[in-house]
């Protein structure tokens, strides 16, 4: 049976088994690099701060000592953990985390370096890693973590152990949601299903109705799409609900943060900035600026798996797969747009989303992609 570090990572038995294995036999000596991959929302830094949480606590991981509750808080000094809120990574952030590796555990025998994202490492970032791997100091290990090992330079995957997480189960990521989250359990295994067992997006579908409408109008408004006209204002549409989830997950946040950074700075007229604070309160907003970007992108991309996940269920219904409908509650128009085209159609629709992915990552203006993805969605009255 895992031990309680891991008990919220679901659906995920044997890359946990792998990782026990590796901490059992830490006396003997642990790889000093390691890559775990997976699809969005199959818990990666989850994973990865976990595992580092077991390398350092006496027991291998009993979840209530003083390491692991500052691990699992990601307060403790030996862990130290690089996520951007920026579109890449940048090289002066890994040479940063290279410089802070050189330092040795201060509580225990390790020093765990985690990279969450880091397939967004362009490459002279990564050879900068690169060095760093290819002669680490005693003690050091690193985490890195990536959607999958192509992701990453060949030069860096010879030199790590990879961990490879699935998918969870619908029903998996229904029953942390009911235990972890206190969700009735017909909402659990909807939203579970809607995001595609993506364990973040679910909980975000699950407690916010908001979230729940605007992805909803997202796939109402691509279903409902029958000219070019149309297109374009559906275009227009999706950027909008975008934005609108953008701002929802950062406006919060932002002002939290301002809060904290003039209540540490000492500013309690916060109508007028003191000459001393503007320095600090500019950086931030600049942090925030760069964090609404990617937010953007990032929503922009969930839009296109959300509507992945709608043509494979028109696919699905022209095929008479007796496989669940993602989109159940959309049952009755995704049928009407089933009967009103082919499979071939389907399947080209389902290419031209995956290349609009493509061209978003690629930096192509968004309102083009989106405009020529609309245009190529369009299915006859």
């Amino acid at each position: 049976m895992p031990t309680p570090i891991w008990r919220e990572l679901f659906g995920q038995a044997d890359a946990i088994a792998q990782l026990e294995q590796a901490v059992k036999t830490r006396d003997q000596g642990v790889q000093h690099a390691w890559l775990m991959t997976g699809p969005p929302g199959s818990g990666r830094s989850n994973m990865a701060v976990a595992f580092a949480a077991a390398l350092l606590c006496a027991e291998g991981g009993c979840g209530t000592c003083r390491s692991c509750t500052l691990a699992m808080s990601g307060n403790h000094p030996d862990i130290d953990v690089l996520t951007t809120e920026k579109v890449g990574i940048s090289i002066e952030e890994v040479r940063n985390l290279v410089l802070s590796a050189q330092m040795g555990g201060s509580m225990g025998r390790y020093r765990i370096m985690i990279i969450e994202d880091a397939d967004r490492m362009a490459e002279r970032s990564s050879n900068v890693l690169l060095k760093a791997l290819e002669e680490p100091p005693t003690g050091t290990v690193w985490i890195l973590c990536a959607p999958s090992e192509a992701d990453m330079l060949p030069t860096i995957r010879s030199r790590v152990r990879r961990i490879t997480l699935k998918t969870p189960a619908v029903e998996e990521v229904a029953q942390l949601l009911v235990e972890r989250d206190s969700i009735d359990r017909a909402l659990a295994l909807t939203v579970a299903a809607e995001a595609q067992s993506h364990i973040g997006m679910a909980r975000r579908l699950a407690t916010s109705v908001d979230a729940r409408g605007r992805r909803k109008d997202t796939l109402v408004a691509a279903l409902d799409i029958d000219s070019v006209t149309n297109a374009m204002f559906t275009a227009d549409r999706w950027i909008d609900l975008a934005r609108r989830d953008a701002e929802a997950l950062t406006t919060e946040r932002d002002s939290e943060e301002r809060e904290e950074l003039l209540r540490v700075l000492g500013v309690e007229d916060t109508s007028k900035l003191p000459p001393y604070a503007r320095a600090d309160v500019k950086t931030l907003e600049e942090s925030q600026k760069r964090r609404a970007t990617r937010s953007l992108r990032d929503g922009l991309d969930r839009i296109l798996v959300d509507l992945l996940s709608l043509y494979r269920d028109v696919l699905m219904l022209q095929l008479v797969a007796e496989v669940p409908l993602v989109n159940e509650g959309l049952k009755t128009q995704i049928s009407s747009v089933a009967n009103r085209s082919s499979a071939q159609q389907s399947l080209e629709k389902l290419r031209q989303i995956e290349l609009a992915r493509t061209r978003i990552a690629a930096n192509v203006k968004d309102q083009m992609v989106l405009e020529a993805l609309a245009v190529n969605l369009r299915t006859k009255p």
